[in-house]
């Protein structure tokens, strides 16, 4: 994990086998708004994080150049939200294309209530 990724304290769903696209969050009082539901910006990072590394990781298998996927685009569907509990996030790529890569990203809660889709557009550099 990267500085930011420990700064949100986003960790690997299995620590034993760490699966690129694939992350949790254990909710703490830092990660909420005022209201005591999740920040927006703490679902969709988690979802960045992970696509970013979904994309380096499919973008090396389709060509075996060493890459990194820089995101260009960013939608979200924010559908739901929860309090407290933790969040987890699985990005699969749609297209792995020599110039464009486009990953989407699942965020679940609690109960695998799906909180967010988010698609992300990716390009090497």
């Amino acid at each position: 994990m990267t500085t930011f990724d420990r700064h949100i304290d986003m960790e690997p769903i299995d620590p034993e086998h760490p699966t690129v696209g694939e992350a949790r969050i254990v909710i703490r009082p830092h990660h909420c708004n005022p209201t005591g539901n999740i920040n927006g910006g703490v679902i969709i990072s988690l979802a960045d994080n992970i696509s970013t590394g979904a994309a380096n990781h499919a973008y090396f298998d389709k060509t075996g150049e060493q890459k990194f996927m820089v995101g260009i685009d960013l939608h979200a569907a924010m559908l739901a939200n929860q309090q407290g509990g933790t969040i987890r996030g699985y990005a699969r790529p749609v297209r792995v294309g020599r110039r464009v890569t486009v990953i989407r990203t699942e965020v679940l809660g609690e109960d695998d209530r799906l909180l967010a889709v988010v698609t992300t557009t990716h390009v090497p550099t």
